[in-house]
């Protein structure tokens, strides 16, 4: 079985680094994932309410052949702002694909909606390009988890939402993934402490859970809006996968989602995962490792789900998973 990398994090995939910028009064963030190297990307959407910047270029036929980071950002559409901020400080590090005298960044976005947690919001200047790039200056080979970065104002059903992060190693590869987790749908059993994804949990990281008492999938949704929430994720992983590789791994971390979260992929989630292929190491037995890399992925990201919940605190009326009864 696998196991958890040393940080159980993201940045346990070699050269991964990971930023988080926050704005508490409107109670907003930004997290920015980074590989060493341009890399090999691809992104699966699911959901009705999908918020996203230079995703097309992640696509089949794309000339782009790599991706330099990912950025996630809460603010809805103003935090589409968040990734210009990110491509303003690669420019001045000089980090881009090279056309002829200039330098290109290519930083996909995803948003999640949490314009409502904290109150009104009021600015004079929307302030995500600013974050993109505090988020990007603040990157390290170690992440914190819970309301920090795009899960601050995050909620997850009726509970205070977060940024989590899983890794799991088996086989000669390592598969990380982080999510800010913001879903309409709830992560825990009705009337239980028990996250719906109560089996994948590993070393303890979600306080031992125990099987529920009661798996009534029923849960009913409140005050539920279109394009008013949304769960976003990130996988990497060091096996040397092509672009549809990755995109099959994407597909296939999209599980996480359905293992941990009910219901999912709604009309008022937007959710989407990006999947980031560092190409340390080759894939032998192509569609059994490939199966096995996207195994781990799903699991990476339902496990970070979760965390990301457990790890949150109560935040602008939302209770934490901690204070249940």
């Amino acid at each position: 079985m696998n196991t958890p990398g040393a940080s159980n994090s993201i940045c346990d995939v070699p050269g991964i680094r990971v930023g988080h910028a926050e704005n508490h009064e409107l109670v907003t963030g930004v997290s920015v994932i980074l590989p060493e190297a341009p890399c090999v990307a691809a992104v699966d959407h699911r959901g009705g309410g999908i918020g996203a910047r230079d995703t097309v270029l992640l696509g089949a036929g794309s000339a782009v052949p790599f991706v330099h980071g990912i950025c996630l950002s809460g603010g809805s559409a103003y935090g589409l702002d968040a990734a210009g901020g990110v491509l303003h400080g690669m420019r001045q590090d000089g980090v881009g694909f090279p056309v002829k005298s200039e330098i290109v960044p290519i930083v996909p976005q995803a948003i999640l909606f949490d314009l409502i947690a904290g109150g009104p919001k009021r600015w004079e200047h929307p302030p995500w390009w600013a974050l993109g790039l505090a988020a990007y200056r603040a990157t390290t080979f170690e992440t914190s988890l819970g309301n920090v970065g795009a899960g601050l104002g995050a909620t997850a059903g009726r509970l205070k939402g977060g940024f989590g992060t899983a890794s799991s190693v088996d086989e000669g590869f390592t598969v990380g993934a982080v999510a800010a987790a913001n879903s309409v749908g709830d992560v825990v059993f009705p009337g239980t402490k028990t996250f719906r994804g109560w089996m994948l949990e590993r070393s303890g990281e979600l306080g031992g859970q125990l099987p529920p008492p009661n798996r009534s999938v029923e849960t009913p949704i409140a005050d539920a809006t279109a394009g008013a929430n949304t769960t976003l994720a990130v996988v990497a992983t060091d096996a040397a996968l092509t672009r549809d590789q990755a995109y099959r791994v994407a597909i296939m971390a999209q599980d996480g989602l359905a293992l941990t979260t009910w219901p999912v992929h709604s009309p008022m989630d937007g959710d989407t995962v990006f999947v980031l292929s560092t190409g340390k190491h080759t894939i032998g037995d192509e569609a059994a490792t490939l199966t096995r890399i996207g195994t781990m992925a799903a699991e990476c990201v339902g496990r970070a789900i979760m965390r990301g919940v457990y790890e949150a605190e109560p935040l602008a009326g939302y209770p934490s998973y901690r204070e249940l009864l």
